[in-house]
This record gives C-alpha cells, sequence and structure tokens, in this order.
C-alpha cells in the first residue's frame, strides 16, 4: 500500500477548476496538498481554503505551502460540513471546490495509523484521530450480521460470511487488537483460490471497516447535497473518487443538480418547478492517462466528475 505522493488527475484538476487569480476556491481534502500547491500558485488577490479532518495535514501544510500562506486559510474539520465551515469563515459562496475522496498517502504511510494490511498497528484506521470510533470497536464489539454488511456493501467481499464469522470465533477467545491479526483472521476464513489472487485478501475488509469507521458514504453524500448551493454561478466542482461506492454517490448527486425537475416522467408537464443547478463538464468522467497510471499507481482506479455552476 506505498504509493507515490504525486497528487492524482493534477493538470485535469487544474484546467477543470477554471481558476481565476482573484478568485476564492476550497480544497476539501488537502491531504499533503499536492493539489493545494498547484491551486495556490495561480491566484495573486485570491485566497484558497484547505480543509482536512486530520490535523497532522493541517500541521504539515505551512511547510508545504511555503511562500503563499497569505492566500491560504487552514480549517480543521470534515467537508460533510462544508456550510458550517464556509459560514465560520464568513464566506457565502466561493467560485471552485476540489475533493479528492477516500484514504490520503499520508495516513497510508503512516504504519502506526492502522490503514496498512502490510504493517501491524493497533486498529484504528480514523481520519481524524479525535472522532470517536476505531476499527478496534467495529471488529471487536460489532454484531456478526452489521460486520457481514459492511464487508459486503462497503467492501464488495463475497467471503463476507465467512470472513465475518472468523471474526466473531476469534475474537469470543481474545480480542482482535491489531491490524496484522485481523488479516491473519481474514486469511484464515478464505478459501485457498481466493488467496492466490493478485490483490491483497485483507483489501476488501480492510476497505469496508475504514468507510464504517470514518461514515464516508454519508459525509460524501452530506458534501454533496451542500456544494453546488455555495457555488458563484460559473464556478466549477470537481470530485475525484477511487470506488464505485463513492462514484456512485457523486454521479447521481450531479446528475439531480443538473436535471432539475423531480416531476415523476409521466407528468405532462413540470409541477415541482426544479431547474438544473448545473451542466456537466464533460458529461463522463475524467479518466487518469497512460503515462500518469505508469508514474503513478493509486491513480489507478480515480474518476474525476466536473460540474460548472449555472446562473439563476
Amino acid at each position: 500500500m506505498e504509493f507515490t505522493h504525486e497528487p492524482v488527475l493534477l493538470s485535469e484538476c487544474l484546467e477543470a477548476l477554471h481558476i481565476r487569480p482573484d478568485g476564492v476556491y476550497v480544497d476539501g481534502t488537502l491531504g499533503r496538498a499536492g493539489h493545494s500547491a498547484e491551486i495556490v500558485r495561480r491566484l495573486t488577490t485570491g485566497r484558497l481554503i484547505c480543509i482536512d479532518r486530520d490535523q497532522a495535514a493541517l500541521d504539515a501544510a505551512p511547510e508545504r505551502l511555503a511562500g503563499y500562506l497569505d492566500r491560504v486559510t487552514l480549517v480543521h474539520g470534515n467537508f460533510r460540513e462544508l456550510s458550517q465551515l464556509l459560514d465560520g469563515l464568513g464566506l457565502d459562496k466561493v467560485d471552485g471546490m476540489l475533493f479528492d475522496l477516500g484514504v490520503s498517502s499520508p495516513q497510508l504511510d503512516d504504519g502506526s495509523r492502522g490503514f496498512s494490511y502490510m504493517q501491524d498497528a493497533p486498529l484504528d484506521m480514523r481520519m481524524g484521530q479525535s472522532d470517536r470510533l476505531t476499527a478496534y470497536t467495529v471488529v471487536n464489539q460489532w454484531p456478526k450480521e452489521e460486520l457481514r454488511r459492511i464487508l459486503y456493501e462497503y467492501g464488495e467481499e463475497r467471503y463476507a460470511p465467512a470472513i465475518s464469522s472468523a471474526i466473531v470465533r476469534r475474537r469470543e477467545e481474545k480480542p482482535i487488537e491489531t491490524t496484522l491479526e485481523l488479516v491473519d483472521v481474514i486469511r484464515g476464513a478464505m478459501p485457498g483460490a481466493a488467496l492466490r489472487e493478485k490483490q491483497h485478501p485483507a483489501k476488501r475488509t480492510f476497505q469496508a471497516i475504514r468507510i464504517a469507521v470514518n461514515d464516508e458514504l454519508g459525509a460524501i453524500s452530506d458534501l454533496m447535497e451542500a456544494a453546488v448551493a455555495r457555488l458563484n454561478p460559473g464556478g466549477r466542482l470537481a470530485v475525484i473518487s477511487f470506488h464505485s461506492l463513492e462514484d456512485r454517490i457523486v454521479k447521481q448527486s450531479l446528475a439531480a443538480a443538473a436535471k432539475g425537475c423531480t416531476c415523476p416522467p409521466d407528468f405532462p408537464v413540470c409541477v415541482c418547478g426544479k431547474k438544473p443547478q448545473v451542466k456537466l463538464t464533460p458529461r463522463k468522467p475524467i479518466l487518469p492517462g497512460q503515462a500518469e497510471l505508469q508514474r503513478n499507481p493509486r491513480a489507478r482506479s480515480a474518476k474525476l466528475r466536473v460540474a460548472e455552476k449555472l446562473d439563476g
């Protein structure tokens, strides 16, 4: 799970945002500030709002954004609270927003955070280290049926029943405390054919638990509900997703905002009065090119969706 630190789809994001030197922009997933550094370089009198729920990302930002801090506002918070965060800054609307979803490279690279199935660490997986729910609680206290559900729904793990049963059996003997203990349980529950697959046998289970710990899908739904309303006319929203569960929420939310009308298809005329709020630019997701895939394996499953706010 070692990735390069190159920001994913960087040139495509910069083009999508149509950055104006005097504009106000949001990077809602600061991480290692790869995208932020390139956005802020293009600003003169403008401002960049950098949001992250992980204090470690904010602590590292002054060094990564050195020379441009007069144009940067660092905000500790969850992007699902976008409206409250912007209200707190006295901002009604902004000219562009970028969200790079999923776990960030620093979290993966720091073995102690418990995101990696390749390094031994306490079962944590919190993106925000002040959050209360940890992977330890999910693994050791959640009911077997709830474990099976999240493994199947969030991890798309076909061996979810066997893995959830194995977790419950092991924790009845003693708590499962570390990442490699959990990997051992997962391996023991899977058939030999699955263990010989190219993908690491724990990848889907770790993804599922991480999504549950951080309520990632709920946060994306909240974000998408708020983001369009906080854009100025002509402002751009750019969202990078890394798996089908994230992308489905983004795609459906943008499609609804682009359609406007919610009347049943058999209604002869619109009675809801809802107008399109955005246009999709382009309609299809933007994918990384072959050169980027060779440089940066993290980009392999990335999809960038972009929408522009309409007038009115």
